[in-house]
């Protein structure tokens, strides 16, 4: 199973320190070398992104940075996982690491595999 981890820091809009990433270069070197972490990536902060709302059939956009600082999304990771358990270990493991912050997990939909073409 696949699983969407998306990561809000404990410390929104806060650069890491050098040691910081250090720690998380190691993990995500580790992680992928295991074969449970499939893809990665951090955000640049809010004040360089925008949101778009379609809301009664007109569109809004506001750009950033943004207000609330405890929604902010820090970064992503899409996961391997035998079960959602497994999944929750792996994130209190990169948690651990980022030294604090909140994930959500949340289950891909897997495409069934298409059956081959019978002759």
């Amino acid at each position: 199973m696949r699983f969407l981890c998306v990561y809000k820091p404990g410390k929104p809009e806060m650069p890491p320190a050098p040691e910081e990433m250090a720690r998380m270069g190691k993990l995500v070197q580790e992680a992928m070398q295991e074969g449970w972490l499939l893809s990665t990536e951090g955000c640049l902060p809010s004040a360089a992104g925008a949101r778009v709302q379609l809301s009664n059939g007109a569109f809004t956009v506001t750009d950033g940075p943004f207000a609330e600082t405890k929604e902010l999304i820090g970064g992503f990771a899409i996961i391997r996982a035998a079960s959602k358990e497994e999944a929750i270990e792996r994130t209190k493991y990169f948690l651990g690491v980022a030294g604090g912050g909140e994930t959500e997990i949340r289950q891909l939909h897997e495409a069934p595999a298409a059956a081959p073409a019978s002759r």
